[in-house]
Formats: C-alpha cells, structure tokens, sequence
C-alpha cells in the first residue's frame, strides 16, 4: 500500500471513530434529557407519553390524598390541573396550595411521578413555573406576580 493510501486510510478510521463517540454522546445525552411542562401543556396533550418530563405548579388545595406511601394530588397552573400518582415519602415543604415539580410519566391520564420537588422558598418559584401561571391567566398575571421575586429580595 502506497503512504497515500495509508494515510487516507487513517484519516478515515479517525474520522469514524469520531462519529462514533460524537453518536454515543448525543444519544446519551437525548436518553437523559428531561423537559419542563405545565398543567395546561399537559392538557393539550403537547406533552410526550411514554417518555419522563417533568410537570410543575400549585398544588390544588384539597386534592391532597394520602394512603400509607401512596400519595395523590392535582397540580395546576390555574387553567387546567393534571392528577399525580407518587409513591414514597413527600418532601417537608410539601403542601397544598404551594409550587411543586413532578418528574414521571403520563398514563392513561394520570402523571406517575418518581420524584416530587417542593418549592424551597415561599419568594422563589422556577421561571418556567412562573411563565406557565403567567400564561395560564391569559395576561393577568396577579396571582403568578405575588408569587415570584427575584432571590434575595
């Protein structure tokens, strides 16, 4: 084999091997890419079934059930509410009327979370929680305003 055809010959296996970690990468990186969606997101069935999101909001006031470790509430962003099925022991800072994030799945109409965060300061709510109640009220905006401010303030 002449040098020229060895060096193409190495140019191209280090142009594969390349693609290859650049392949393995990207996939690992989609396989583990979790997104954000409300309640009214939810609703319009633009959320993805089958695949893990996250769903976040206020949990509606007396939609809290608990059965030993099996937990049911709604979470709402004051337009649409989603139910959530948990199983294990809630946060401490878990109640009614307060900013929560889900992560789980949807089936069959129900969000099946694996984990339940609450919100850790009654001044801070997450933006993507915030813009959701903010165009949950179609521009009004009061209820999501009282409810964030900037860290710190």
């Amino acid at each position: 084999m002449k040098p020229r055809h060895k060096r193409f010959a190495l140019l191209g296996g280090l142009v594969a091997t390349v693609g290859v970690i650049v392949a393995l990468v990207l996939n690992a990186f989609q396989s583990n890419l979790v997104f954000f969606y409300s309640p009214s997101q939810v609703a319009a069935h633009e959320a993805p079934s089958g695949r893990t999101f996250r769903v976040g909001g206020l949990v509606e006031e007396g939609s809290v059930k608990v059965d030993g470790t099996q937990v049911q509430f709604v979470v709402t962003d004051t337009a649409a509410t989603v139910p959530v099925r948990y199983q294990g022991i809630l946060p401490d800072l878990f109640k009614e009327g307060k900013g929560v994030v889900a992560q789980g799945q949807l089936q069959d109409g129900v969000f099946v979370a694996r984990e339940v965060l609450a919100k850790h300061d009654e001044n801070y709510m997450p933006p993507e929680a915030a813009d959701a109640l903010k165009k949950a009220q179609h521009g009004t905006g009061k209820l999501a305003d009282s409810l964030v401010k900037e860290p710190g303030k």
